[in-house]
């Protein structure tokens, strides 16, 4: 068979080179296209469902949330495994499934499922939803928001969140390879209304009268259009609430002679919503951040590129005194690790090339065997695009270009023999002339 295969590619060279070309162009393709990682993702095919309920104990946690949920999720097709961690305020069911379910369908069974357990957890209880589409290795570009020291009695936590919630998270939307960005430290801003007790009872207001004016007075409105001719002015009411002056101007009562505001009763103020961790950074204290999480199986090297790109631009938009310092750079870590594998597989090709033509005794025999190494790794590097499988430490720091080059050395030491004794016979035939 090997004797064929030999044969048809010395009968046949402008076949093999074109092939050679092919392989060549293939493998540089690849090379360009391929996601690049500092080391390889092995978190499973999973779907987590994280519900927060900021009132509740774990033990309520475990019986209305968290086990609907199971039970909801535990008929699904291609399930491996379903664990979940209860605690105070927060339900994280984690649904794994077997490798060879896609990403999407994956969710798409465990979304149709939410539906069903969400109508059997108590109304108020909290709303079931999917995680981001990523895994334990999505987390590539981390950040605080740093404030210089001639503005850092301008902005405190709640301003820092702020401003991370409002402009820093809102501009980081919509770069390719990214599917969230999380806001971490501070304090969330909101507007609260402090009820006065004895002033509600002095008015003689009731806590749902109050609950009912505000909802009822925080909405726009549409009111049709009116037609002049030809010409149409349409109507809209605006009734956004805006300020804490404008909660307080909400009338909540019309008994008597003068209407009950919202400030006669309560007192209105800003406030921050219940939290439940903080981040720190240097021991300097509290720091306000966000991590960017990359999409899964996304490139990490391009993405983390494009999110540094964006940093640029928003770092202009940000007020005078602020700006974003990255903590963790994934981008880093993937260049230490492709200079560590460029290094090792270009002095092992190397160590192996001279090895082959010192044995080999033939110069030209032992770069023939050597030019194997570079159109394996274009080979393999074709192979890797095709199955979605990373360029890292570990898929290419493995690479053995020993085993590599044992065929061609057998190939070639065999060719060698074969010319060597046919020199020989040449030779005899010619002395026996003699």
């Amino acid at each position: 068979m090997f004797e064929k295969i030999i044969s048809l590619a010395v009968g046949n060279k402008l076949i093999v080179m074109v092939g050679v070309v092919a392989l060549i162009a293939a493998g540089v393709y690849s090379l360009l296209e391929i996601s690049i990682d500092a080391v390889p993702d092995i978190t499973n095919n999973q779907v987590q469902i994280v519900t927060t309920s900021p009132s509740l104990a774990a033990e309520d946690v475990e019986n209305f949330i968290t086990y609907p949920i199971e039970l909801a999720m535990a008929n699904l097709p291609d399930v491996l495994e379903i664990r979940s961690i209860s605690r105070y305020g927060l339900s994280l069911v984690t649904v794994v499934f077997d490798e060879s379910v896609e990403t999407m369908r994956a969710r798409q069974f465990v979304a149709e499922q939410l539906n069903l357990a969400a109508d059997d957890i108590p109304a108020g209880f909290g709303s079931p939803e999917m995680m981001p589409i990523t895994t334990g290795l999505g987390e590539i570009y981390q950040y605080v928001l740093e404030v210089d020291s001639d503005h850092a009695d301008t902005y405190d936590a709640m301003e820092l969140r702020t401003i991370q919630d409002w402009i820093v998270k809102r501009q980081f939307a919509g770069i390719e390879g990214v599917i969230e960005t999380a806001s971490f430290g501070g304090y969330v801003k909101q507007y609260e209304v402090a009820f006065d007790p004895e002033r509600l009872n002095a008015k003689q207001v009731t806590i749902d009268q109050v609950v009912l004016a505000l909802e009822s007075n925080n909405a726009n409105s549409g009111g049709g259009y009116i037609s002049r001719g030809t010409q149409a002015v349409y109507i809209r009411t605006e009734g956004m609430l805006r300020s804490v002056e404008d909660i307080g101007r909400i009338p909540v009562s019309l008994a008597g002679p003068q209407p009950v505001l919202i400030r006669d009763i309560a007192e209105v103020r800003y406030g921050e919503a219940l939290r439940y961790g903080a981040l720190t950074k240097d021991g300097k204290g509290e720091a306000v951040g966000g991590i960017t999480l990359m999409l899964k199986d996304a490139n990490a090297k391009s993405t983390v590129d494009r999110v540094r790109a964006r940093v640029a631009e928003t770092q202009k938009t940000l007020p005078p005194g602020v700006r974003i310092e990255p903590y963790l750079d994934r981008s880093d870590l993937v260049e230490r690790s492709m200079a560590t594998v460029i290094k090792n597989l270009a002095e092992g090709g190397l160590f192996v090339a001279l090895i082959l033509v010192f044995f080999l005794g033939n110069f030209r025999a032992g770069l023939l065997v050597a030019s194997v190494i570079p159109l394996s790794m274009l080979f393999a590097l074709t192979l890797m695009n095709a199955f979605g499988v990373s360029a890292n430490l570990m898929s290419l720091g493995a690479i053995d270009f020993g085993i590599v080059v044992d065929g061609p050395i057998i190939i070639v030491e065999g060719i060698l023999y074969y010319m060597a004794a046919r020199d020989l016979g040449k030779h005899q035939s010619q002395k026996d002339m003699d």
